[in-house]
């Protein structure tokens, strides 16, 4: 029988196990850091992105909304807080809005006194605004939604998305009232009295 002659091979130096041992310890501990950091950016990107979506009134109430008046600045509702406010998405091409727009107008300067605000929010372009308020002067606060204004109704508990509609807000910046559909004389008055 002949025996192979075997070489015997030499174990890994210790040197060399401890510095790939190091090396891949180091290598698996910056990724994991890394994707700590990716995890936490990514979770606090999604919660202000959702906490946005899931608030859409404390979004609406830093929203700036352009005026009808070239130059003029915009209008941002966190003007109005600490005030009741009387928000009515109307336009110019809605029969029930025009209808009802005199009866706001007075409610603003019969109520100013009290405390409340009138903000009309049109969801419509600026020339037609421009154009129907030289037509009918108003005094209550306008501003522009355009085309958005509709979401922004909706995101205001205005599920059938028609004009004219109106939210009511106490001076907590709360939502107190709506109603989609013309204004009456009744509705304001009860509003007053009970917000």
């Amino acid at each position: 029988m002949e025996m192979s002659e075997r070489t015997p091979t030499s174990p890994p130096s210790s040197d060399r196990a401890v510095s790939t041992t190091g090396a891949t310890r180091r290598s698996m501990i910056l990724a994991a850091g890394t994707a700590a950091v990716a995890g936490a950016g990514a979770f606090w990107w999604q919660e202000s992105r959702q906490s946005a979506e899931d608030d859409p009134l404390a979004a609406f109430w830093n929203q700036p909304f352009p005026t009808p008046q070239e130059g003029a600045p915009p209008l941002t509702m966190k003007t109005f807080r600490g005030q009741r406010v009387l928000l009515n998405f109307w336009a110019t091409w809605c029969p029930p809005c025009v209808r009802e727009l005199p009866l706001l107008d007075a409610f603003a300067r019969d109520r100013a006194a009290e405390g409340w605000r009138v903000v009309a929010l049109a969801v419509d372009e600026a020339p037609a605004v421009r154009e129907f308020l030289r037509r009918m002067p108003l005094g209550l606060h306008i501003a522009l939604a355009g085309g958005p204004g509709l979401a922004w109704s909706r995101a205001l508990g205005n599920q059938a998305g028609g004009l004219p509609f109106t939210v009511v807000f106490d001076a907590e910046g709360r939502i107190r009232h709506t109603k989609a559909g013309e204004a009456t004389a009744a509705d304001l008055s009860g509003w007053a009295a009970a917000t």
